[in-house]
């Protein structure tokens, strides 16, 4: 009778965790039916909505006429722009339209935010995001995703310069991403710890795979563009060469932000994308990408750092604003910086005997 007990026992929370869809989690997380936690709620269905859109699209890039290539246009990054970058980008707009929740949308496709005037007296949220991130991978169909964050919008903005966005990432109330892979994820935190679904084709619903993600202290994965080797500052190469020389470390690299980012979440280990001699604020957008992430690694109990500064801690200047990012478990990252540390202090003492 006992065996029959713990195993009915088993299968209720295995049903009670098939049943939870993310809307209801948010729900569940904040332990409210307040305004703000109804809106949140909403806001990560209509998130959720542009996800399922999107991983439709994927899955039929290959047999959609247009679907796949250069649209022959630049972004405001200077970059050519992929024709599933504008479509991803045109989901987003799309799915909030009619939400009455988002005033304005800031995209790293965009040079200015969109204004959604009618929301605007009720709807006090931005969205950020990329709509897509590592779009090189798409027409070879590699993996993928889209980043984004919540902010409250602050005071009125008038000009529509969206300068209240000019802020540390530690304005965010949440922020997540979505992985298109063999399964449709996504991920998301609203402060309270770091939680995962998994698109269910057959109920058109992301329903709870993982809650409350937990980055190991320390792993073996290190992931960075090992071609810009040369064009980095000395420290950073001072650490590859570390990890080629050690047993232990494995290098992973695909290319895709989101990709790379999801696999040290769950199996630990450091993602760098470091400034070059050239580019020293390196090619990484704050507010669309780095902030995002840094704010679900921080939950996750991971690191999120410049080199010089925690990530959630930089303010940036414009909206477009780059940022160096070494980010993932925290030993894996206090190491990274304790080769750049060792560099400037060799630097400062060079400075001092050449006076």
């Amino acid at each position: 009778m006992a065996d029959t007990s713990s195993q009915s026992v088993a299968h209720d929370r295995t049903l009670d965790r098939d049943c939870t869809t993310l809307s209801r989690h948010v729900l569940q997380e904040l332990q409210s039916f307040s305004m703000e936690a109804q809106d949140l709620s909403a806001i990560m269905n209509r998130i959720a909505l542009a996800a399922k859109l999107i991983s439709r699209r994927m899955s039929r890039a290959g047999l959609v006429e247009g679907a796949l290539g250069f649209t022959g246009n630049v972004n405001v990054q200077g970059e050519s722009v992929k024709k599933m970058d504008v479509y991803a980008n045109d989901v987003f707009i799309s799915v909030f339209k009619q939400s009455g929740l988002v005033c304005r949308l800031a995209s790293e496709e965009m040079e200015k935010p969109y204004y959604i005037p009618e929301n605007c007296p009720i709807g006090r949220y931005t969205l950020l995001y990329d709509p897509i991130d590592g779009s090189s991978n798409i027409d070879v169909n590699l993996n993928l995703g889209s980043i984004f964050s919540i902010r409250k919008q602050e005071g009125n903005d008038i000009d529509g310069e969206a300068r209240d966005l000019l802020q540390n990432g530690r304005k965010q109330i949440a922020a997540g991403y979505i992985l298109y892979g063999p399964s449709t994820m996504l991920v998301y935190s609203i402060g309270t710890g770091v939680h995962s679904f998994v698109l269910d084709p057959s109920l058109g619903e992301f329903i709870l795979s993982s809650a409350n993600i937990q980055v190991p202290e320390h792993g073996p994965v290190y992931s960075t563009n090992e071609g810009n080797f040369w064009q980095w500052e000395e420290s950073i190469r001072d650490y590859i060469r570390y990890v080629h020389r050690h047993e232990g470390y494995t290098a992973r690299y695909s290319g895709a932000l989101v990709g790379d980012f999801h696999r040290i979440l769950f199996q630990g280990g450091v993602f760098l994308y470091p400034g070059t001699l050239r580019k020293p604020e390196g090619k990484l957008r704050l507010l669309y990408e780095s902030a995002p992430l840094a704010f679900l690694m921080e939950q996750a109990g991971g690191a999120a750092s410049t080199g010089d500064a925690e990530i959630l801690d930089v303010l940036p200047e414009k909206l477009h604003s780059r940022a160096p990012l070494i980010i993932g478990s925290k030993e894996d990252v206090a190491l990274v910086k304790s080769f750049i540390q060792d560099r400037a202090r060799e630097s400062r003492e060079g400075l001092q005997i050449a006076r």
